[in-house]
């Protein structure tokens, strides 16, 4: 099942690789509530990308997964994002704040990919 979240881009965060090979890459979005929240998604293996196109400040909407697992006697949940989009009007606003053009390329990406291990 998957889930699609709307807010402002906090803080991408910068990519990791663990010694498996494995790589993660963490961003932050504050929600468009009544009482907004800080939300962090996470993208792994090739789907890291999405994160090189967002800029703070730019509004967006997440498409993504929820994943739990267990490692070592404890639980871990994470939310995968496997899909940004940048809503329309808020592309051109991002642009000329982050001092681009406002063709910004599509964030989009293919959809999640099913099984994945984490080395955690």
């Amino acid at each position: 099942m998957s889930y699609e979240m709307t807010g402002k881009v906090k803080k991408v965060l910068d990519l990791m690789t663990f010694d498996s090979g494995f790589t993660k890459r963490e961003f932050v979005i504050t929600t468009d509530e009544q009482y907004p929240q800080d939300v962090k998604f996470e993208t792994i293996r090739d789907k890291t990308s999405i994160c090189d196109k967002l800029d703070q400040g730019q509004s967006v909407t997440v498409h993504f997964d929820i994943r739990g697992n267990e490692y070592k006697d404890r639980y871990y949940v994470n939310l995968n994002a496997w899909r940004v989009q940048v809503p329309e009007g808020a592309q051109a606003a991002a642009g000329s704040a982050a001092g681009a053009g406002s063709d910004l390329p599509p964030l989009d990406t293919d959809a999640p990919e099913e099984n994945e291990d984490y080395p955690f």
